[in-house]
């Protein structure tokens, strides 16, 4: 039996608007527990990313959220654990772990968690960002051994941008991101609306279609016992 009262600790930048996707997959036996880092005035990019990512940033928030004890600290943030590939995502979670954290979680770990989970290994990849930034997904899923088989990008530099993609901007760039070769279909950015449509994805598409905020709720979830080993139970249910 999962402990009643876990808390889930979440960080995510000064831009995150879509705290609601969260909440919706999270069970009535937990609690979640958001703190916001600092401005980065950059446009989306690697080097807005790069400055999220930082270990003084990251560390630093974590520290407002350990003495409530969370049994997991989630990373919001997709572009920060993919940007400089798999080293970078394990320094986001060493740089959480360190401060006193039982366990860390970033959007591009849980990833890879997912595809290994539901055995994928050629992807479609979809993102809102530039090519600059977005190109480098596929580097990380790369080096993670996974086959990137498509890299769609909407080009967006304006995370109001992200915020205001509407269902139908969201569904088309699923729609292109899928290959008659994919196994799967990736949707990035945790401001990127997608959590509610993943079961109309997932029947239109006929593959796993999986997004930023679903994977991170779900592998943050599994590690503390609140979530099964399958992803597509979690963010809107198997297709």
């Amino acid at each position: 039996m999962s402990n009643p009262h876990q808390r889930l600790g979440m960080i995510v930048p000064f831009d995150m608007a879509l705290d609601r996707e969260y909440w919706t997959m999270l069970p009535d036996s937990a609690s979640l527990h958001v703190t916001r880092m600092g401005i980065v005035d950059l446009p989306y990019g690697s080097d807005h990313a790069r400055e999220v990512a930082k270990p003084a940033g990251v560390a630093a928030a974590t520290a407002t959220l350990v003495r409530i004890q969370p049994s997991v600290i989630a990373f919001g943030c997709t572009s920060a654990s993919f940007v400089d590939g798999l080293a970078g995502e394990a320094r986001i979670r060493r740089s959480i772990e360190e401060v006193g954290v039982p366990v860390a979680v970033t959007p591009s770990g849980a990833l890879v968690e997912a595809l290994q989970a539901i055995g994928a290994k050629r992807v479609g990849i979809g993102t809102p960002y530039g090519a600059e930034l977005g190109d480098r997904l596929g580097d990380f899923l790369r080096e993670a051994g996974f086959e990137p088989v498509s890299l769609v990008h909407l080009g967006y530099t304006d995370e109001e941008d992200v915020v205001a993609a509407s269902s139908d901007i969201v569904v088309d760039l699923a729609d292109r991101a899928m290959t008659t070769d994919a196994d799967a279909v990736f949707l990035a950015c945790t401001n990127l609306p997608t959590v509610a449509i993943l079961p109309e994805l997932r029947q239109r598409l006929g593959v796993p279609v999986l997004s930023a905020n679903h994977v991170l709720m779900w592998d943050a979830m599994r590690r503390i016992g609140l979530a099964s080993d399958d992803p597509l139970a979690v963010g809107g249910g198997n297709a």
